[in-house]
């Protein structure tokens, strides 16, 4: 976890998200996993949902964004929670 975005908030932010995948039985779906710093500190604390930059995750926005995720929607739920993880490598 870079050390922005654990000071800007990501530190609390990883045992919610797996208190949270544990409380909603998605603990054993969604892969949860640390990485280093992305280099989009100004945004932070900075998760990445199967590939893609979600900025400012703190508080209440967290537990609404993950809320989103999970409810009952045409979309299905992301196979990939990377908290604080740099962008996935281009070929």
């Amino acid at each position: 976890m870079g050390s922005s975005c654990f000071s800007r908030g990501n530190g609390k932010n990883l045992p919610l998200i797996q208190q949270y995948l544990k409380s909603n039985g998605l603990a054993t779906q969604i892969t949860l996993k640390g990485c280093r710093c992305g280099n989009v500190c100004a945004g932070g604390p900075n998760i990445w949902i199967d590939d893609a930059l979600v900025p400012g995750m703190t508080g209440d926005r967290l537990g609404n964004f993950l809320d989103s995720l999970i409810l009952p929607t045409q979309t299905p739920v992301p196979t990939g929670i990377n908290a604080i993880c740099q962008p996935p490598s281009t070929p």
